[in-house]
């Protein structure tokens, strides 16, 4: 790859955007999940249930900062490395992300505090609100994020403006709306519950490997296998629906996740595994399983799926068209006012190809002056390379179907088993705690990288959106960013890992007295079996 100063700031939004997602999907779910726990608390009174949630709310605190401290990072980088994306498309992009700052972000931030240290000093039902109200704000964070990002994949609502060479917007309600960023903030924020499901059924399954903390684990078990096979089942029925979207309005990107190089009959085939050839344009050992693609990308059996070559065919079609549309906006932006009426209504019939038009930017300064042989590679460049995005897809799909498996288990166990679980199956727990940061961050890579070379879906080439930097300058930042983000990364591992071999050590006391209370009560011949030295079922 060629280190200039396009691959360079793509290089560093990439690598922020990876180190920002490892601390994301785990504050969304532990949010909910520590919400859940004080409510069952506030319900029943049992101490165990405010240790619980004291305890997994330490680990969230601590993943809550450092997700902070990397995505104020990423909002400078917009006017640092993407200025002229900033000024391009502003106007829309700009009012979620405002909205999330002003609302979600300070919502959240404001009663993370009260979370902390309002323990002792608001009512039980008091601080239950405040925890939700960080839960709301994280999820609220989330949707006005993906608001912004799901314009990027589908610019609905809003229009090109000639005289001020910027995109407006023109409907509010259907950005918000947009049915892109719908689909991504229920699949995204579904993840994220997956992720920290896993995450608490890891780390309860290696306590009671330890035969530590066990009463703590079993409960934890079971909150968290109920809410992970919930969030799972949720993932794969919302990634269906998002693939369905894309078929909509990101034709390209579907048909290099599938390798589909040439259109298919209808219904078209799943390519279950293969290995995409770029230049020979194929699909070298492919397993294809028939009718399933078809029938997930268009919901049909009649209606086919456009493959690659095809696309490209098209988007030459509309690269010659755009050149028209910016041949009138050289005329436009001379004239003014004094514009002829038929220039103008040139400019409207092929305004909205002039984005395809700006692909040639890369090979000439003046797109009229491309030849034909620029056209067409231009046409190719919106092709993104098929292979890492096929293996990226399922990669991801895979691991959630494991996800679903894994949850169901312990799910029976807890509900019917009296959590009996085998080691082996601990052992399976723990060792899966990371897997959904690798399906989550593979799931971001397809869409973003899914979509190039687009910054904005057909409307603002990547290309063109950067700003005029050095190579070193942005050389220098992505050192810079490394080296932070990795030790953020360290002491965020080493915090971690400190206070789960350390365990819940707040409201110990409380909880002895009322576990000895509760076995006084107990006659000797109701107390439960429990595998792995437990004591009581998970209640």
């Amino acid at each position: 790859m060629e280190l200039d100063i396009v691959s360079l700031s793509r290089l560093q939004f990439a690598m922020t955007a990876m180190y920002h997602f490892l601390f994301v999907p785990l504050t969304l779910g532990l949010s909910v999940l520590v919400a859940t726990m004080e409510t069952v608390y506030v319900m029943t009174d049992r101490p165990i249930w405010r240790q619980m949630t004291k305890f997994w709310g330490t680990l969230f605190g601590i993943n809550f900062v450092l997700g902070v401290a990397t995505g104020i990072t990423m909002e400078f980088q917009f006017g640092m490395n993407w200025s002229y994306y900033s000024h391009y498309v502003g106007d829309i992009f700009g009012a979620p992300l405002a909205i999330e700052g002003l609302m979600a972000f300070f919502l959240e931030a404001t009663f993370v505090g009260l979370f902390f240290f309002g323990w002792d000093k608001l009512s039980k039902v008091g601080h239950l609100t405040a925890t939700w109200c960080v839960a709301l704000g994280s999820n609220f964070s989330a949707l006005w994020i993906l608001i912004a990002n799901g314009w990027m994949q589908n610019p609905v609502g809003s229009v090109f403006n000639p005289e001020t060479m910027r995109m407006e917007v023109e409907s509010f309600y259907d950005v918000l709306f947009n049915p892109v960023a719908q689909d991504k903030f229920v699949h995204t924020v579904s993840a994220g519950y997956v992720t920290a499901a896993l995450f608490v059924l890891g780390v309860s399954a290696f306590y009671l490997l330890r035969g530590r903390h066990v009463a703590l684990a079993r409960r934890s078990i079971a909150v968290a296998a109920s809410f992970g096979l919930a969030s799972a089942l949720s993932v794969v029925v919302l990634g269906d629906e998002s693939g369905y979207t894309t078929t909509e309005h990101q034709k390209m990107k579907l048909a290099s996740i599938e390798a589909m190089w040439e259109t298919e009959p209808a219904p078209a085939d799943f390519t279950l595994f293969g290995i995409p050839d770029q230049e020979a344009r194929e699909t070298r050992y492919a397993i294809r399983i028939p009718y399933v693609m078809g029938l997930i990308g268009t919901r049909s059996l009649t209606e086919t799926m456009p493959g690659i070559e095809e696309l490209v065919a098209r988007n030459e079609q509309r690269i010659r068209s755009g050149i028209l549309a910016f041949d009138a906006l050289k005329t436009i932006r001379a004239d003014r006012d004094q514009t002829p009426a038929e220039v103008r209504t040139t400019f409207e019939q092929h305004g909205r190809d002039l984005g395809h038009a700006l692909l040639l930017l890369r090979y000439v300064d003046d797109p009229r002056e491309a030849t034909s042989a620029q056209i067409e590679e231009a046409a190719w460049d919106t092709v993104p390379w098929v292979l890492p995005i096929f293996f990226s897809f399922r990669i991801m799909v895979g691991l959630g179907f494991f996800f679903i498996g894994l949850t169901a288990y312990f799910f029976w166990k807890a509900s019917f088993r009296n959590l009996e679980v085998p080691r082996f199956a601990l052992w399976v727990a723990v060792l899966s705690i990371p897997l959904p940061w690798i399906a989550a961050e593979m799931g971001w890579f397809v869409a973003e990288y899914g979509r190039q070379p687009w910054s904005v879906e057909g409307i603002l080439p990547t290309a063109v959106a950067v700003s005029h930097l050095s190579v070193t300058e942005v050389a220098l930042t992505i050192a810079g960013f490394v080296l932070f983000y990795s030790v953020l990364f360290v002491i965020e591992m080493a915090l971690m890992i400190k206070y789960i071999r350390k365990g819940p050590f707040q409201d110990v006391e409380a909880v002895k007295e009322w576990e000895a209370r509760r076995r006084t009560m107990m006659p000797p011949a109701a107390a439960p079996s429990a595998p792995l030295g437990a004591t009581q079922p998970a209640e």
